[in-house]
């Protein structure tokens, strides 16, 4: 808070109000982003009734550090019957499809 009060003070942030910070007063703003939600329940049961009827998958990066191939993206796919997963690493993005396909051609 001291810090946004120097910035006020100075002048050094165009279209910031004139208001005096103080640390027991929160914006709803910042208080909104401290909540945490409730995780969600286990279940106790597994809602397929075959391999491969219902996969999860994840599409992530860039990440900070390269894979040993050189890729900075990678694709979790995750069998929600079997819960065995398959990671793939990928140059770009744009990969995630056509790797994908050939992960259920192999399936």
């Amino acid at each position: 808070m001291n810090h946004l009060n120097k910035l006020v003070s100075n002048e050094l942030v165009y279209g910031l109000p004139k208001l005096k910070f103080e640390k027991e007063h929160v914006c709803e703003t910042c208080q909104r982003g401290k909540q945490t939600t409730k995780s969600f329940n286990l279940k106790n049961c597994v809602s397929t009734s075959k391999p491969l009827e219902l996969l999860h998958m994840d599409l992530f990066g860039p990440s900070r550090t390269m894979s040993l191939g050189g890729n900075l993206y990678a694709l979790v796919v995750v069998d929600d019957f079997f819960k065995y997963t398959w990671t793939l690493f990928l140059h770009t993005k744009n990969e995630a499809y056509s790797e994908f396909k050939k992960l259920a051609r192999k399936l």
